[in-house]
């Protein structure tokens, strides 16, 4: 695991416990936004629809783009951390999963699918928590650089 800052004041033991809970939080979403990804775009539309009828009564463009944005979500709230390689893009990521998962709770109450939003919420806040403590209270810091290294891309 990579160590993080933490914000100012905050107990040590406090922010060891943060930075565990945010991990756990990152790995959640991700092996869940990955998973659901693969399962999209390696199953076929009538088993995916047979589990949840809106896979077949979409468009399977709009279908595959789900999955294709359940992928990147799920592998951007930890490659950045992982590799300590612009970690700040985590924040970034976990808000475009928290606004997936509202788009998501959305289409489900217009199609009066309210039964199947509670994992999207749980979804939700979990990624506002990655999101929010990412960025004011625990945030990754950037892997150190030779002294020679040039900065940017």
């Amino acid at each position: 695991m990579a160590n993080a800052t933490t914000a100012p004041g905050m107990p040590l033991e406090q922010a060891r416990g943060l930075n565990v809970a945010l991990w756990i939080a990152q790995w959640f979403l991700a092996v869940t936004f990955v998973g659901t990804a693969i399962w999209k775009l390696v199953t076929p539309i009538p088993e995916l629809a047979a589990a949840m009828p809106w896979m077949g009564e979409v468009e399977p463009s709009f279908l595959y783009a789900t999955a294709a944005a359940d992928l990147i979500v799920g592998l951007g709230v930890v490659l950045p951390a992982l590799t300590r390689f612009m970690p700040g893009l985590v924040v970034g990521f976990a808000c475009a999963g928290a606004a997936l998962m509202l788009a998501a709770i959305v289409f489900h109450l217009t199609r009066d699918e309210g039964a199947s939003t509670p994992f999207n919420v749980l979804l939700l806040a979990l990624a506002l928590f990655v999101a929010w403590g990412r960025r004011a209270k625990a945030p990754i810091p950037e892997r150190a650089r030779p002294v020679n290294e040039p900065r940017g891309i």
